[in-house]
């Protein structure tokens, strides 16, 4: 074969790489397409209803509880991350990788922990009568659900995002711009606010624009606590009046909560750059804290390990092992269910990042790397609206299906997509495909490109490559992917509850439902099953803090 021929030929096989991934890109976008569409139509009236009722609450409460839980996470997120890293106290090497167990409880399983322990019929408030005398309404007592008690809630198992993002902003400042700091005459304090602080606010900004958007996305403690929201009032606009217009409508305008956010985001590092000095980091000193202060530190730190993890986790453990009923075959099944379905969608979303991404590393095009972008904008959507998004145009298939069976054959056929698993498996992928994405690239980025061109040169396709170089390279990456996808899809609750097949439950939903009709005793077993297999992420994310920066410092 000839030098041009072969270069024909290649660059086939690269054109239809970049058409599979184009496709792709399309069909994970189909969901936002179809939420934005429907914005413009429909009668009108169930949202001009929806304006003249509810509207308002809804953003009123939204911005409320992000205002609320934006508060929470900085307050909470950057200080400890600062005292991790910079400061020597007892107990710092522990604080430093626990302060990310929060994050294995998703917030709806602590809403109905803490519910259980602080509502009138808890064992605070009963303690607090019996050892007063006083009766309910003679004392105050914080009211657990109300909208305080939602931003109290998301901001326990929130913070780890800020605290991870400026734990590593303030691994990575170099020793010798601290220095300079002592040299002008500043303290501690005023080089944590003059100095650490602008220069991490990147990431801080990145860590807090992932937790609004994950107080946006959240549902299930919102729900639990009667605090209305865009999430809530998409549902209950979809199962109470029918009317998917109007739930895609209120979708769109949370759509354009979501644009908004992630703008600000981008235009806060728009004008920033800021350089690190290139050496090295291993001469740094931490600040030895004193007996007083040290011990306040340590406290400090503790709380929100204690209030996030700690106190929940040992409930939960409580109440499924003394007080509720034995798990039954119903159990299993509900964890079979749960099981396969997170593990399927994981396999599904992790397959097609590899294809995603060894096409950006093929396919230099402009096209392409767009495309890649928009096949991983799912995670920043609330399940609400992909669940929307995916189930207006796979029922419009399943009845086009039908119609064409019914013409030409005179058969009945069933939904095959919308009334399915399917719906569930392309919504999962579509909101969790960036997670899949960054841990494959981040994998790819880290293989030089002689390797590519080594296989190239021995006569092998594109494809033996990925098979037989990339892939065995990439193992770590892909099981990384897999694990937290799967987590992810694990806790996700209201895309499962719109889009689950009659009669199939998860855990997660299997939770939701005895939480809402107040057997929270019965709810721990799922609940705790969700948080223990949420560990695992975690400890591979604590197992990352230890980084070479950590250990040079």
């Amino acid at each position: 074969m000839s030098d041009a021929t072969l270069s024909l030929v290649k660059k086939a096989k690269f054109n239809w790489l970049k058409a599979v991934s184009i496709s792709i890109a399309a069909i994970l976008a189909l969901p936002i397409f179809v939420v934005l569409v429907n914005l413009f139509i429909g009668d009108g009236e169930v949202w001009l209803h929806l304006y003249r009722t509810v509207l308002v609450d809804y953003v009123t409460n939204s911005l409320l509880l992000m205002l609320g839980v934006g508060v929470g996470v900085l307050c909470i997120g950057v200080p400890c991350a600062w005292l991790t890293s910079m400061c020597q106290f007892p107990g710092r090497k522990f604080l430093s990788w626990a302060l990310l167990l929060p994050m294995a409880v998703p917030a709806y399983i602590i809403a109905y922990t803490y519910t259980g322990i602080l509502d009138f019929a808890g064992p605070v408030q009963s303690f607090i009568r019996d050892l007063t005398g006083l009766s309910y309404g003679e004392y105050w007592f914080f009211e657990v659900r109300s909208l305080g008690g939602a931003i109290v809630m998301l901001t326990l198992v929130l913070y780890p995002y800020v605290y991870l993002m400026s734990r590593a902003a303030f691994l990575e400042q170099s020793e010798n711009t601290l220095e300079v700091s002592r040299t002008l005459g500043y303290s501690s304090r005023a080089a944590f606010f003059k100095l650490a602080l602008p220069l991490a606010r990147p990431a801080i900004i990145t860590g807090l624009t992932l937790a609004l958007m994950e107080t946006l996305a959240d549902y299930g403690t919102v729900q639990y606590f009667s605090v209305s929201t865009f999430t809530t009032g998409i549902l209950r606009t979809f199962y109470g009046f029918g009317d998917i217009a109007a739930a895609s409508q209120l979708a769109g305008m949370l759509l354009l909560f979501v644009a908004v956010l992630i703008l600000l985001e981008r235009y806060s590092r728009h004008r920033i750059r800021y350089h690190g000095s290139g050496m090295k980091k291993a001469s740094h000193r931490r600040i030895e804290l004193k007996r007083g202060a040290a011990l306040l530190v340590s406290v400090f730190c503790l709380l929100p390990i204690l209030f996030g993890f700690m106190i929940p986790a040992a409930v939960l453990a409580y109440w499924a092992m003394f007080k509720a009923e034995l798990p039954g075959a119903s159990f299993l099944q509900l964890a079979w269910n749960s099981f396969y379905l997170a593990a399927l969608a994981a396999l599904i979303a992790v397959a097609l990042a590899l294809v995603l991404s060894y096409a950006v590393r093929l396919n230099k095009s402009r096209s392409v790397s767009i495309s890649v972008s928009i096949a991983g904008l799912g995670y920043a959507l609330p399940g609400t609206i992909i669940a929307i998004g995916t189930i207006v145009p796979l029922a419009w298939l399943d009845h086009r299906i039908i119609e064409l069976v019914k013409e030409y054959t005179e058969g009945r056929v069933g939904l095959l997509f919308s009334g399915t698993l399917v719906a569930l498996l392309f919504a999962y992928t579509v909101r969790f495909m960036a997670v899949s994405l960054g841990a494959v690239q981040n994998g790819l980025g880290k293989i030089k490109p002689s390797m590519d061109m080594a296989g190239r040169s021995l006569g092998l396709s594109p494809y033996k490559v990925l098979t037989r170089i990339h892939i065995p390279l990439l193992k770590s990456s892909v099981l990384t992917a897999i694990l937290i996808v799967f987590v992810d899809v694990l806790k996700e609750l209201p895309a499962t509850l719109v889009l689950r097949p009659f009669n199939f439950n998860t855990l997660a939903v299997r939770a939701f439902e005895l939480a809402s009709d107040e057997r929270l005793i019965d709810a721990a077993p799922a609940s705790l099953m969700i948080v223990l297999v949420g560990l695992a992420p975690v400890i591979l994310l604590s197992r990352s803090i230890s980084s070479p920066i950590e250990h040079s410092k």
